[in-house]
């Protein structure tokens, strides 16, 4: 196989007019030159320079190699230029895919800064629920949410906030029910609760000084989207475990009210996820970076 360092000292041999001339140019020993001159035409089986002692010219293989030669030259420098000119300033796409409450509370607001500051790297973003194949789908990243380790050992895993949940019930809850003071008292109260299938349904609370309670649930509604039973929250249907960075709003506004604020309903760590271990784009990179700082930001309480 032809070296392409090869391609660079014939066509710097032409240029310079002769070997002694290319060595001054390139600093390269003129014994070396000569040798990786006859290597390249005995590769390529034919002669490209009638040498004497003192003259050299190209036959017309030779004229026609270094045409090419020189138009490869180029583009190899073109190729390298361009994947050193992302070192210093990252371009290009990042495609990412993330779940529909990361999306709305907080990619909104920390993808339009990184935006600002890196003109030149643009976004693709898609918007699901669903179990994504990163790999598969071509993404470059994927922000999920999880309680448990991610098994896949083809995916690297950054933890980018732990995410408190709280229970939470509406006023109007509240007025018709009254507030539970203690683990014990949800068994008298309406749930609403994340689709477990295959689980039992109940709620692991945590107390700084009374320690760990399992409570068993027998949910008036389940579900697998936040949002949704968030809303059913709102309209009074039942006391909810939730993100308490999803309800911030409605905390504010008095839709929502925190139950048994003493108690932690779980945490959930939310990590970004790459498809490869090594050779990260630095545009991604930065994007990571920047995730691992802003996202704290808005989850913690």
């Amino acid at each position: 196989m032809l070296d392409l360092n090869d391609f660079r000292y014939f066509v710097g041999v032409v240029d310079a007019g002769g070997l002694t001339a290319a060595s001054r140019t390139m600093n390269v020993p003129k014994s070396t030159l000569s040798h990786r001159l006859q290597q390249l035409e005995t590769e390529l089986g034919v002669r490209l320079v009638n040498r004497t002692s003192r003259s050299q010219s190209m036959t017309d293989a030779g004229s026609l190699f270094y045409r090419h030669a020189v138009d490869m030259l180029e583009h190899a420098d073109l190729a390298e230029n361009g994947v050193r000119q992302r070192l210093v300033e990252p371009t290009g796409v990042i495609k990412f895919t993330t779940g529909v409450a990361p999306s709305l509370f907080a990619m909104r607001h920390i993808v339009p800064g990184f935006a600002r500051d890196h003109p030149k790297i643009r976004f693709e973003q898609h918007t699901s629920d669903d179990q994504v194949d990163i790999i598969g789908g071509g993404f470059d990243l994927a922000i999920r949410s999880h309680t448990g380790a991610l098994s896949d050992s083809s995916l690297v895993q950054r933890v980018l906030a732990l995410a408190p949940w709280y229970l939470f019930a509406s006023p109007a809850y509240v007025g018709l029910h009254g507030l539970p003071n203690a683990p014990e008292d949800l068994a008298n109260h309406d749930t609403l609760a994340m689709l477990r299938p295959g689980h039992a349904q109940a709620w692991k609370l945590n107390h700084t000084q009374l320690g760990e309670r399992i409570v068993p649930v027998k949910p008036k509604f389940t579900g697998n989207d936040l949002l949704m039973l968030k809303q059913f929250a709102e309209e009074g249907i039942g006391v909810v475990a939730l993100p308490s960075w999803i309800c911030r709003t409605e905390e504010r506004s008095g839709a929502l009210i925190r139950v048994m604020p003493d108690w932690i309903a779980g945490k959930a760590a939310i990590s970004a996820v790459v498809p490869v271990r090594d050779g990260i784009m630095p545009a991604v990179r930065l994007f990571l970076d920047h995730l691992s700082r802003e996202f704290p930001k808005i989850v913690n309480d």
